[in-house]
């Protein structure tokens, strides 16, 4: 049978994806890809784009949902998500997380650890061995700014990974705007969340009144330079992060519970170079991690023995009489994303 035509948009999308996928070699011939789906029309984009890319890079696919239960309605997101993964024959995997997040900590932050934890789980028992989410663009530029407006510095600035560890980006060169002509020339009708319009949340501030005040201002499009920002950037990272490598074996040791940081030798180096290399020894113990968290480590090394930090989900550090101790509460299996 003779394949139809596609849209002009359909096309569009479609060649951006398929050029990032071989650049970055996001995919092995015979990958069980476990595609995130949230039901709004980025992930909804990804998916039916992954649809018709899957015999040309021999994919099997399955479908992961989170059902937070953070609004009244994500039920109908679930049960969508569920039409669409059936309408193409797929596995669809939904996960209701037990209760929600705890007091003092944001819902965002126990949503994308319940997110990964979920997935770890999904892919265990399902055999996936990739996962994609649908990250475009406009995230990118997004999370340069947020970058810049909450100081997290180089590796902030750096952006988002188009590949960690098993976790693939396969449409950060699309943007949103080609993501919406997509949907339309499908017909598509994906979820919307009403929280996406909040601009008490500072992404959806930076979305929707940063970012067009910027182009205002410069008389024209600026998401794909910010982007271009987040690519030279990462560039400088990793030579950075290549830098601290040769020097986690002077003070990573592994321990029954977790891992440990000799202090003398940390404290020897100077503070920026020390903080990458406590991300070194995060990522070898395949622990997430986030800015606060090196911060409370590297003052744990610097005080006193006894004093303890809780860090980001639910990883315990602890200062020992020579060393920091920390005790993961989640760890994540070798090659996913941290």
């Amino acid at each position: 049978m003779a394949t139809l035509p596609r849209p002009p948009a359909v096309a569009r999308v479609l060649g951006r994806i398929t050029r990032t996928v071989r650049r970055d070699e996001m995919f092995n011939p015979g990958d069980h890809v476990l595609v995130w789906v949230s039901g709004g029309p980025d992930s909804v984009c990804l998916l039916e784009s992954l649809v018709r890319l899957r015999r040309l890079f021999k994919l099997r696919l399955s479908v992961f949902h989170m059902d937070h239960g953070l609004r009244q309605d994500s039920g109908a997101d679930a049960a969508y998500v569920r039409r669409l993964a059936s309408r193409h024959g797929l596995d669809c995997q939904v996960w209701t997380p037990p209760g929600g997040p705890e007091r003092g900590r944001s819902s965002e932050d126990w949503a994308r650890w319940e997110r990964l934890h979920a997935a770890m789980a999904i892919s265990e028992r399902i055999g996936a061995t990739r996962w994609a989410d649908g990250h475009t663009m406009n995230d990118q530029a997004e999370t340069v700014l947020l970058g810049l407006i909450r100081g997290w510095g180089p590796d902030g600035m750096d952006g988002i990974a188009r590949t960690n560890g098993i976790q693939v980006r396969p449409m950060l060169d699309v943007t949103r705007a080609e993501v919406e002509a997509f949907c339309r020339a499908l017909h598509l009708r994906p979820r919307s969340d009403p929280t996406n319009r909040d601009t008490r949340l500072l992404r959806n501030a930076v979305r929707l009144e940063v970012i067009p005040a910027i182009e205002r201002a410069a008389g024209r499009p600026v998401i794909e330079t910010f982007a271009r920002t987040a690519e030279l950037q990462r560039s400088a990272t990793e030579a950075l992060f290549e830098l601290a490598k040769v020097h986690v074996d002077d003070v990573y040791l592994e321990t029954p519970d977790g891992f440990a940081l000799r202090a003398r030798p940390l404290l020897t180096m100077p503070v920026g170079l020390a903080s990458w290399v406590v991300r070194r020894c995060f990522q070898r113990a395949d622990v997430g991690w986030d800015k606060a968290s090196i911060e409370r480590v590297i003052d744990l090394a610097e005080g006193r023995p006894g004093r303890r930090a809780d860090l980001i989900a639910g990883t315990q550090a602890r200062r020992e009489r020579a060393r920091v101790v920390l005790v993961p509460k989640i760890r994540m299996p070798s090659g996913t994303p941290g």
